[in-house]
C-alpha cells in the first residue's frame, strides 16, 4: 500500500545518510501517517482515513468538510 496522506498527497521523500568518512546510502523519510475515524457531518457518519500529522491539525482547525474544500476534493474522493 501506498504510504500517502489522503488529504494532502504527502508522500516518503528520498536522499542519502552521509557518514564522517562521506560515504552516501540511500534512505527515505516517510510521512507521519496516522489512520483516523473521522465525523463527516454532510453524510452522518464516521470516514476512516489515512492522514498525515499536518493534516490532522488542519481538520482540527477548520474542520473536515472545509479542509477537503480548500484542496478540491470531496469524501468519496479520499475515503477508504
Amino acid at each position: 500500500m501506498a504510504k500517502r496522506c489522503d488529504l494532502t498527497g504527502r508522500k516518503p521523500s528520498y536522499g542519502h545518510n552521509v557518514s564522517f568518512s562521506k560515504r552516501r546510502t540511500n534512505r527515505r523519510w516517510e510521512p507521519n501517517l496516522h489512520y483516523h475515524r473521522i465525523w463527516g457531518p454532510e453524510e452522518q457518519r464516521f470516514v476512516r482515513l489515512r492522514l498525515s500529522a499536518a493534516a490532522l491539525r488542519e481538520i482540527e482547525k477548520k474542520g473536515l468538510m472545509l479542509a477537503l474544500r480548500d484542496r478540491g476534493l470531496k469524501l468519496k474522493d479520499v475515503e477508504r
